[in-house]
């Protein structure tokens, strides 16, 4: 066994009162800000109505913007050719030549000059109407411009953008740059990688005929995308960059750009593991391989992470914008900044790459997009690039959607959108620096529309013509956009036909030198380096951790959870049953309940230098409004969280979260925070337990299985309330089942640590305490399911002893009963709130032969606990698993085989029948139910 003592500092008791005298800013109703305006005039300012900030959030004044009156002017005495501007602008898109597949001949009847009133005889003076135009022009002029602008190779989708001030940016910067020429430099580096990307597919074509890649052909050009965008966000200061990506052209940006050794990849190829024998794990498919890598780009340094990902399309993106978000926290930059002038996003940014018919037909992206701007959330804008195939699987583009373009989805959260003809490698480059200064410029999530095709199907085995014949007739025609672009580079002198040869030959003589390596590379096992360093993979064995802190260090904490500044208005009846009721139970060390244990565990684990996040809807007052961690003062509506102020140089802190009506998106976000932060115990609580199922997917392939796949670590912690109260089918169960299913606990062998994450049931505050420590204080990360409490919260049998979370103590994973050994004849096992039940129900009934022992752990299962207790009762003939679930579900199909396989017992069942629903909707059925089942448990 492993045993840690985490003992707190030194720490004074206070808890003599409460109110301190702490100034806050005069935030008041109708206070002046700084630019003397009022709240009232910003109502419409997404945020807390907080000037002293609320940690992980800053409050940040509008932009102002306010055109010269010159300009304002000009577009008053040439209203006309003005708004002939702004319609190209708005609707030029629809005409611009972005599909490489076919020309663009639509009617834009909002693009016809005569709607203005404008004549062809006419000249016009579009000075400071039109950038970069100081001449009069003729309308046929003034058209040639703007199709150049707005209807050339890159459309782009701005107009529907929430202020004026960025409006006008993107306009001023489509006119000044549509007729900018690359680099030579640039340009024959862009051939160069595309080449090179392109003698990878052959290669592999070539070695591994029958193996699902994913290639990239047809779509080259994006590598053009990725360096622009690597190569502009460092030069503008920014140190990493994370990056969400699904399948295709994932491996072209592996070992293209992000230095991922090929032999790797071959040997995966092979179906060789990716990991060094010695971990524990059990891989994932080629399609998912990651990288994370130092590059240098330009002269700067950039590193670049590319999340693991599964096949559930998009639903590594709100995993991506987490870590980011978290990897922000880490190096103190943006909301967690002490710099003033610090913006998100200065250092890390994310990068997501989406497929077309997935990013409009997944529900997690519109989930995702509406936490870009939420506190707490926002990471100061997202890069997205959609690698838009223009079909889904077999089905043709048109018919994945309602609507004109893939990425509508973006005008949802008013995110421009620029679209780009994917056979224009220059373009491309174009568009990416157009969206990267964006991004740079106003910190808000930007879209770029790569419109290409794919030479194969779905995947290289698949054929397209089956069902798309027409566009593959088109495709099949196609010469590849690397080999025309480099021989455009030939003809103009740029490269030297030799020069491709040498590429194409260099690239492949490399390829051929991984190839030869797979039998004999040994690969590494890179999981946990920098902040992970220290940790270790879970043991097969169980472990007890001491979890108690010294209580004196509890009543200091438990008073700072409810102290309030001065001038802090505090609601009159939390005044009374929140604070002062806590204080009188710290004061008498007993009668602890569930939200005084929680403040104890968050609290002491600020103190030792663990930061807290806790996230879901309404977490701050608390589902059952009985949690009440972040205060909202009665006449300002600031917001104010005791637990941030323990200390004069408190390090660590509790951000709390409270996020949108969202499960997929947000859970994923969590895990994305987690994987990034193992010294954060970051918590999401759902309203109740079974709204969980909205994030399934995420539960599925990132929770319960990351570590398996990945090898990635996450400390997780998911609180699900649940309890039959007569609430029906959809607040009463978290489907406990469904987590044990989906556990690797073995039912021929004892569990160890090394499960691929824990399921606790607990009983009493003080069980919850321990549990929440646990998390971060020992030295390996597991996913925590707690089956929460909802009438525990306040239930007075429910409660514990400041001494049962003091030194020594620690998780119990089964409590025993206090009746005599000897006169036992029957036992109960049971866990979870029926516990409070059967003791009620036993002591009703006068029956004092029956043992009721709780199972407060399920996973790892507790078998030398549970056969601990049966070997305390010699007499007892009858063992009987009491739940208040149905039969199909809760835990009785998870224990059932392990008692009688790791502890020789048969149980009896006592509970509900079997139901297709979680629980009736009909009050008396519902308490009939329970009479039955507690017949069942006592006859």
């Amino acid at each position: 066994m492993n045993h840690i003592a985490c003992q707190l500092r030194s720490i004074r008791i206070r808890i003599d009162r409460i109110r301190v005298p702490i100034e806050l800013p005069k935030a008041v109703v109708g206070a002046r800000l700084s630019n003397g305006s009022t709240w009232g005039q910003y109502a419409s300012v997404r945020g807390y109505k907080s000037l002293q900030g609320v940690y992980g959030y800053k409050y940040e004044e509008p932009r102002s913007f306010t055109l010269p009156e010159d300009v304002i002017q000009r577009r008053a005495e040439e209203s006309n050719v003005f708004r002939f501007i702004s319609a190209y602008r708005e609707y030029g898109h629809l005409r611009a030549d972005i599909n490489p597949l076919q020309a663009n001949t639509r009617m834009v009847p909002e693009l016809e000059p005569h709607l203005y009133g404008l004549s062809a005889d006419k000249t016009y003076n579009v000075e400071g109407l039109l950038t970069g135009c100081t001449t009069p022009c003729t309308l046929q002029q003034l058209e040639k411009s703007l199709q150049d602008h707005y209807c050339g190779h890159i459309g782009v989708e701005f107009m529907h953008l929430p202020t004026l001030e960025e409006r006008e940016w993107f306009a001023n910067a489509v006119e000044s740059t549509a007729k900018e020429v690359l680099s030579n430099d640039t340009r024959i580096k862009l051939a160069q990688d595309m080449i090179r990307s392109q003698v990878f597919d052959n290669f592999l074509a070539t070695k591994y005929q029958s193996v699902k890649r994913y290639g990239g052909e047809g779509a080259e050009a994006m590598v053009g995308f990725f360096t622009e965008t690597f190569n502009s966000l460092a030069q503008d200061g920014v140190e990493q960059v994370v990056v969400g990506m699904a399948h295709r052209g994932r491996l072209n940006l592996l070992t293209g750009l992000l230095q991922f050794p090929a032999v790797i990849m071959f040997q995966k190829m092979k179906g060789l593991p990716e990991f060094p024998p010695d971990a524990k794990f059990s891989g994932d498919v080629l399609s998912h391989l990651v990288s994370s890598v130092d590059l240098e780009t330009g002269g700067k340094n950039l590193h670049v992470t590319m999340l693991p990902n599964p096949s559930h399309l998009e639903a590594v993106n709100p995993v991506a914008c987490g870590k980011t978000r978290a990897r922000q926290r880490s190096l103190g930059e943006g909301y967690y900044s002490t710099n003033a002038d610090a913006r998100p996003a200065d250092k890390v940014v994310c990068l997501q790459v989406h497929g077309d018919a997935a990013v409009a037909g997944q529900g997690v992206m519109q989930e995702t997009l509406s936490l870009s701007n939420v506190p707490h959330f926002s990471i100061g804008g997202a890069l997205h690039i959609v690698i838009n195939n223009q079909v889904g699987y077999t089905t043709p583009g048109e018919r994945t959607r309602s609507t004109t373009y893939c990425t509508d989805i973006a005008k949802m959260c008013s995110i421009p959108v620029i679209h780009v003809n994917g056979d224009q490698p220059e373009s491309v480059v174009k568009a990416a620096r157009l969206a990267v200064q964006y991004q740079r410029a106003f910190r808000r999530d930007v879209f770029v529309d790569f419109v290409c095709w794919r030479r194969w199907g779905h995947n290289e085995l698949d054929n397209p013509r089956f069902t798309n014949p027409s566009m593959y007739v088109n495709i099949d025609a196609r010469r590849s956009v690397p080999d025309i672009y480099a021989d455009g580079l030939v003809e103009c002198g740029l490269l030297q036909r030799e020069q491709v040869l040498k590429i194409v030959a260099d690239h492949t003589a490399y390829l051929t030198e991984q190839f030869k390596l797979v039998d004999s590379y040994v690969p590494e096992a890179t999981h946990l380096e920098k902040q992970w360093k220290g940790l270790t993979q879970a043991p097969g064995c169980v472990e007890v951790w001491d979890t108690g802190v010294e209580l004196s260090a509890l009543k200091y904490l438990g008073a700072k959870s409810v102290e309030t500044p001065e001038n802090f208005n505090v609601h009159k009846q939390l005044r009374k049953s929140h604070i002062a009721a806590r204080l009188e139970k710290l004061n008498e060390g007993r009668g602890l309940d569930w939200a005084t244990a929680e403040a104890l565990a968050f609290g002491s684990l600020l103190q030792q230098g663990f930061s807290v996040r806790l996230c879901g809807q309404d977490v701050g007052r608390g589902t059952f409004s009985q949690r009440h961690c972040m205060l909202v003062d009665q006449d300002t509506d600031e917001m104010y969280i005791p637990l941030n102020n323990i200390s004069d140089h408190q390090d660590a802190h509790l951000e709390v979260v409270n996020s949108i009506l969202s499960e997929e998106a947000v859970l994923g976000f969590e895990y994305g925070v987690s994987v990034e932060s193992p010294n954060t115990l970051c918590v999401w609580e759902a309203q109740f337990g079974d709204f969980y199922n909205g994030a399934q997917i995420m539960i599925d392939t990132f929770v319960s299985s990351g570590e398996a796949k990945w090898l990635t670590q996450s400390g997780l912690t998911m609180i699900l309330p649940h309890g039959y109260d007569g609430a029906g089918p959809e607040h009463s169960s978290c489907h406990v089942e469904r987590f044990l299913q989906n556990s690797d606990s073995s039912e021929t062998r004892p569990d160890g640590e090394d499960v691929n994450w824990a399921i606790v049931n607990p009983t009493t505050p003080a069980q919850y305490f321990h549990v929440l420590r646990r998390q971060v204080l020992r030295n390996y990360r597991k996913p925590l399911i707690i089956v929460g409490p909802k009438i525990l919260l306040r239930l007075p049998a429910a409660t514990s002893g400041l001494d049962e979370m003091g030194p020594g103590t620690h998780f119990i994973p089964v409590i025993g009963d206090n009746i005599p050994p000897e006169k036992v004849k029957k036992v109960i096992f049971v866990t979870g709130k029926h516990y409070y039940t059967l003791v009620s129900e036993r002591q009703s009934r006068g029956i004092t032969d029956t043992a009721i022992i709780r199972l407060e752990s399920l996973c790892p299962f507790p078998t030398s606990h549970i056969n601990d207790e049966i070997a305390k009762y010699k007499k007892a003939k009858v063992f009987v698993w009491s739940q208040e679930e149905h039969r199909n579900m809760g835990a009785w199909f998870f224990v059932n085989p392990r008692f009688e396989n790791l502890c020789s017992t048969k149980l009896q069942y006592a509970g509900r029948d079997v139901l297709g629903t979680a629980a009736v909707g009909v009050g008396q059925r519902h308490k009939q139910e329970i009479q039955e089942l507690l017949d069942q448990s006592f006859s």
